[in-house]
């Protein structure tokens, strides 16, 4: 069975975890508590296999403290990461300032591509989800950015995040591949 590990990274309270539950179909927080160090929630998604023979891929999804504090532990969450999802509050200012640290950290000094990482602007209920452009520096913006606004059109962010993690199991079953191919030769 294919295994693949996701983290999703970015600034404090940006809706990681609210989104991860909903992602992942786990339990709905109602109350804002921020997460200390990791969360691991482990899934599976039906429109998600491998290869031609359809077979069941499993997900862990990292739900990493956005707190600096957490800095230290960032290399030991990285390890073995397939994909990385940077949330932050479009609404908010200082995120999109911050989010060029998180590209830097998670997806550059790991040495992932460019499709293994999603970008979400994330609009609280209530924030009256303005989709407008949102002017991301490069490398930035040649990411993939998807707006969730999980009141007004949840469905939109779960056909996104369907696509990603197609994305991503292509690239790690091409990755074994290679990696079958390199010890038979």
């Amino acid at each position: 069975m294919l295994k693949a590990k996701i983290l999703f990274v970015g600034p404090c309270e940006s809706g990681k975890t609210v989104l991860a539950n909903f992602l992942t179909e786990s339990s709905d927080i109602t109350e804002y508590n921020p997460t200390q160090g990791v969360r691991i929630l482990e899934f599976e998604n039906p429109h998600v296999t491998s290869g031609d023979k359809g077979t069941a891929c499993e997900f862990e999804l990292w739900d990493c403290g956005g707190d600096p504090k957490f800095e230290s532990c960032w290399p030991a969450l990285m390890k073995d990461s397939h994909g990385v999802v940077i949330v932050f509050n479009a609404d908010t200012p200082s995120h999109l300032k911050e989010i060029d640290m998180w590209y830097s950290c998670f997806v550059q000094q790991q040495l992932l591509q460019d499709t293994q990482c999603l970008l979400i602007a994330h609009h609280k209920p209530g924030s009256g989800s303005d989709k407008g452009n949102l002017s991301l520096s490069p490398p930035l913006n040649k990411l993939k950015l998807v707006h969730s606004n999980l009141e007004d059109d949840p469905e939109e962010i779960r056909v996104e995040f369907i696509k990603y993690l197609k994305s991503i199991v292509n690239s790690v079953s091409e990755s074994r591949d290679r990696e079958e191919m390199s010890i038979i030769t």
